[in-house]
């Protein structure tokens, strides 16, 4: 699938060729995975309509997202964001995974899931697929017997249950070197405060909602000043606007050349 890419060198550019340079993981540290954060949003702002965002994507979105899937080590939601968007096997389409066991790595990214109250819901999609791999962070007991993922639970104290902790111990235990956040608003926020976002991809959807109550990209208390991104490329396609951009040194805890 071919865009026109504006920024930072006008032309033509296919998707593909394009996310295959990212080469995230070799960006990692050794304390915690290099973290993209994928987001869609209509032109007023909004993250969702009708309370989802599948209805802002389109094609072009839609190859950017898996495309982002496909070379991320693992990839983090919340609970919320799961059971609202009734995900389902990370990587669907066969050839996807055949690209990625022939790079060497896992067929599908590892599904990371954060939660406090230890309450999943066990009926979304990915947690009957049993080639799924799982693992979920949580403050108290998870009941995983309907499960047919193969699913792990790493029991963190509810003091030490932070994204930067969740981090760390995918980086440590699991070799997780490249993380995709997918959200949803709260997790966002909460990982902006505390420093652990180094990279935004951002799908400007030319559409409007008209205001409503849906959600933008980020919600949680106010930062303690701007954070300020530096744009690394954007692209068009079907008049949707691609944006990558990354966070500048000093807004945050990534940020690795």
């Amino acid at each position: 699938m071919h865009f026109r890419r504006l920024l930072p060198e006008p032309g033509t550019i296919d998707v593909d060729e394009l996310l295959d340079g990212l080469r995230l993981s070799d960006r990692s540290g050794e304390d915690r995975p290099y973290v993209a954060v994928n987001f869609v949003a209509s032109v007023d702002g909004r993250a969702t309509f009708g309370g989802r965002s599948g209805a802002l994507g389109d094609e072009g979105d839609n190859a950017v997202f898996h495309g982002l899937r496909e070379r991320a080590d693992a990839v983090l939601a919340g609970t919320r964001t799961m059971q609202t968007e009734r995900y389902g096997r990370m990587l669907g389409k066969e050839e996807r995974r055949a690209r990625r066991i022939a790079r060497g790595i896992a067929p599908e990214p590892l599904a990371c899931i954060i939660t406090r109250s230890g309450e999943v819901d066990l009926t979304i999609p990915l947690f009957a697929e049993p080639e799924a791999r799982i693992v979920i962070f949580s403050a108290a007991a998870v009941d995983t017997a309907a499960a047919a993922a193969q699913l792990e639970v790493v029991r963190v104290d509810p003091g030490e249950l932070t994204a930067t902790t969740v981090l760390r111990r995918l980086r440590s235990d699991y070799e997780v070197r490249s993380l995709l956040c997918e959200g949803g608003p709260t997790l966002f926020g909460a990982m902006l405060i505390e420093g652990v976002v180094d990279e935004l991809f951002l799908t400007v959807a030319p559409k409007l909602t008209g205001g409503g109550t849906g959600l933008t990209i980020t919600s949680g208390p106010e930062l303690p000043e701007l954070t300020e991104l530096e744009t690394e490329w954007l692209l068009t396609r079907n008049d949707s606007l691609f944006l990558r951009y990354r966070l500048k040194p000093g807004d945050g805890a990534g940020n690795r050349s």
